[in-house]
């Protein structure tokens, strides 16, 4: 007997036992305390800087298992489920113990009348109940690990179904166990092969089916370690899949399919954690399309969607997001047995010159790299090849040097030289015998290289023998059905070698304690209000961000004093709590040259914001900059994320452009750097028609400072736009002529 205050079952958990699982799903739970250091690890914001890494051993090899509703009756759903389950704890050698309240036995296995009379603690408890939340607190009592909820009917069925997983989700947090599910399936307790070996790919999917192209992959000899699948992620989430994942030496790849993010900073954290470890993340995560607009006041606002901010963060820590089950499939394979890339240059090799010249254009086009081969290479290749064909890159062979001992040695050559790091050859279709002897000199070829080759096999029958039998029997050629998989699997295993050689995790560097720019910003926020601008460009220049030359005036006299202490040409503004968008209004007038055009504009600007009722702290006379780059960077909150800074065009157009380029805090000065070179308009910022060089560094600095910002007010600030920041020619620095806050 486990020590419990519950001898029997109550009369409504046998009522429960009895309605089970009538369209049960599977999932799992695991949780694993952190480390001291873990534990005080968080930054300036008070978040935490480490991924927990749940304990998940004793869920995948539990030594026992309780299956709670367990049945052998023929034709109740909890039949079959009962089964596959005893299967599998055979396999990963655990105990099992039906329970159930009126059965002696389940497929003769003693069988307990209630949790309580479990004759030992044990590691994993499935639910196969309708109602899985007293259940959890039955539970509570016998210190089980880890439990199963396969029961439906909670959060993907609207407000109650949400509620009653939160319901759900308290329970579990009090009892100290961890709960994979609800609204899971089986296929944690799926049976992997044992026979393939190999660095093997781990599977997370929220939606059970959704994983079944990966698992298939051990039919093509590619090994599979564990699958997890998180359903509706009351507890464990895919974040804590990703850190136990990361941490397994057999896994060489984590696959995800993700429907959505549980808590954004966890799936970060956990990303950092496989980043750190070279394990490579690719994740199809649905919701590319906004079913609708965000609107917010500032031009960032209106720029960053849900969709934008998950694919920057998802790119920031090194996750590889793909839109297909096909590419996913294809890429974590390549990604699982590749070893590390000797050089990023791709050389294309084909027996036609049209096939060539096709896949090297969409490579090239994909963004990788194809290097012409050295003249004296060139050279090497056509002792074999004739000199007609090109052998530049790609390389055409013709096709006959194929078919005889010429087809090795072409293939050798090309991987020697020190510029190739992969070789792809496509083969359009089959075309005995030159198509099976390239296919086996090609497997061949591989055996001795470290180099990555890969080919696509375009038949589209696959049951050729050079296909079935010569490529996929090869743990060391990758082999794709079409060009476009192909091309996404290479960038992604170059890009993320390339990624993870110099990665440095941002949150090594996240800012612990408060900065003294953050105790003068403090005191200009005014909680729930829109601030002015004068007010704004205060926030800015308490975190050293500089702003034009400019007075806040009350009269007119007193704006043509100011003008003659900010120096002509000026520009004058409204300014007021309440304004966002003034150049709409005409509450803004620029190139003002005379006392008598700032006294007109001060009363034109007082009369619109009367007409308008717009209150106003007064009129802002300030410097004119006018020689620059108009950029946009601003601060928004997102739901999953938090605070995320975001750069861009800007100027007037900056809604109608839409170019940007967007991070989630904490990041470093690559991280602003490679924001600038995603946006379309980055050429701006080189010179272009005899513009000077745009000061890059002062840009850069200011995104820097920006996100100090969003760190340490992230709590306080709901949105941020300094539109335009200009950004004057190189060594001159970066002015922010705009600026609108609003305060949580």
């Amino acid at each position: 007997m486990l020590g419990s205050t519950h001898g029997t079952l109550t009369t409504d958990f046998r009522a429960r036992v009895e309605a089970c699982g009538e369209s049960p799903r599977t999932a799992v739970h695991s949780s694993a305390a952190p480390s001291a250091d873990d534990a005080v690890a968080v930054d300036v914001s008070g978040r935490p800087l480490h991924a927990d890494v749940p304990d998940l051993d004793r869920f995948f090899r539990p030594e026992s298992v309780a299956v709670i509703g367990a049945s052998d009756a023929e034709g109740r759903p909890n039949t079959g489920i009962t089964r596959q389950l005893i299967a599998w704890a055979e396999r990963v050698g655990a105990r099992i113990h039906p329970v159930h309240p009126t059965r002696p036995t389940v497929f003769g296995l003693t069988c307990h009348a209630s949790v309580a009379d479990l004759p030992e603690h044990v590691d994993l408890a499935v639910l196969l109940v309708a109602d899985p939340l007293p259940v959890i607190e039955e539970l509570a009592e016998t210190k089980v690990k880890f439990a199963v909820a396969f029961a439906s009917g909670f959060a993907e069925t609207g407000d109650a179904g949400a509620a009653a997983q939160d319901r759900l989700g308290a329970a579990v947090q009090r009892s100290g166990l961890r709960l994979l599910g609800p609204n899971t399936n089986l296929n944690a307790f799926e049976e992997f092969r044992d026979d393939l070996d190999g660095p093997a790919i781990a599977l997370i999917t929220q939606s059970g089916h959704q994983g079944r192209p990966v698992y298939t992959l051990q039919e093509l000899g590619i090994r599979l370690s564990h699958w997890a699948p998180t359903g509706n992620e009351a507890d464990l989430e895919t974040s804590d899949f990703i850190s136990y994942f990361a941490e397994q030496p057999e896994v060489g790849a984590i696959a995800c399919y993700v429907e959505g993010l549980k808590d954004g900073r966890s799936f970060l954290l956990a990303a950092d954690r496989a980043a750190r470890n070279g394990v490579p993340v690719v994740a199809v995560k649905v919701g590319r399309t906004e079913t609708g607009a965000r609107m917010a006041a500032s031009h960032t606002g209106k720029l960053t969607g849900a969709d934008t901010v998950v694919d920057a963060a998802m790119r920031q820590f090194g996750v590889i997001r793909v839109d297909g089950l096909d590419e996913l499939q294809d890429t974590a394979a390549l990604l699982a047995r590749a070893r590390k890339p000797q050089a990023d240059g791709v050389v294309v090799y084909s027996i036609s010159g049209g096939t060539g010249a096709h896949f090297s254009d969409l490579a090239t086009e994909a963004g990788l790299t194809l290097p012409t081969l050295s003249q004296a290479k060139q050279d090497e290749l056509h002792q074999w090849i004739p000199e007609y064909l090109n052998v530049a890159n790609p390389v055409d062979n013709g096709g006959h040097p194929v078919g005889d001992w010429r087809g090795r040695k072409i293939i050798d050559a090309i991987l020697a030289d020190p510029s190739v790091g992969v070789l792809i050859c496509p083969i359009t279709g089959p075309f005995p015998p030159m198509s099976d002897k390239l296919a086996q000199d090609l497997v061949d070829a591989a055996e001795t290289s470290d180099k990555l080759i890969c080919v696509i096999w375009g038949s589209p029958v696959g049951t050729e023998e050079a296909y079935r039998t010569t490529l996929l029997g090869s743990s060391r050629v990758a082999t794709f059905r079409t060009f476009g998989n192909c091309i996404t699997a290479v960038r992604a295993y170059l890009g993320h070698h390339r990624f993870t050689a110099g990665y440095r995790s941002p949150f090594e560097d996240a800012p612990r304690t408060p900065s003294p720019s953050y105790r003068k910003a403090q005191a200009l926020m005014r909680p729930g209000q829109q601030l002015s601008e004068h007010a704004a460009k205060q926030l800015l220049r308490a975190y050293g961000i500089r702003v034009p030359r400019e007075q806040l005036v009350t009269s007119a006299a007193a704006a043509v004093r100011a003008a003659g202490l900010v120096g002509y040409p000026v520009v004058m503004k409204a300014s007021g709590p309440q304004l966002g968008h003034k150049t709409e209004l005409g509450l803004v007038k620029i190139g003002l040259t005379s006392a008598s055009q700032i006294r007109d504009a001060y009363r034109e600007l007082t009369d619109i914001a009367r007409y308008e009722n717009v209150p106003l702290d007064g009129i802002l006379v300030c410097q004119m900059v006018e020689r620059g780059v108009e950029m946009v960077v601003g601060v928004t909150q997102d739901d999953l994320f938090g605070p995320t800074v975001t750069v861009g065009l800007g100027g007037v157009l900056v809604e109608v452009l839409h170019d940007a380029a967007v991070r989630v805090p904490p990041f470093g000065e690559d991280q602003a750097r490679a924001m600038l070179t995603e946006l379309r308009g980055h050429a701006l910022l080189e010179g272009v028609r005899g513009a000077p060089p745009a000061d890059v560094d002062a840009l850069v600095e200011v995104v820097l400072r920006i996100q100090r910002m969003a760190l340490e007010l992230g709590d306080e600030l709901s949105e941020l736009d300094i539109n335009p920041l200009m950004v004057l020619p190189r060594g001159q620095g970066a002015v922010a002529l705009d600026a609108l806050a609003i305060c949580r």
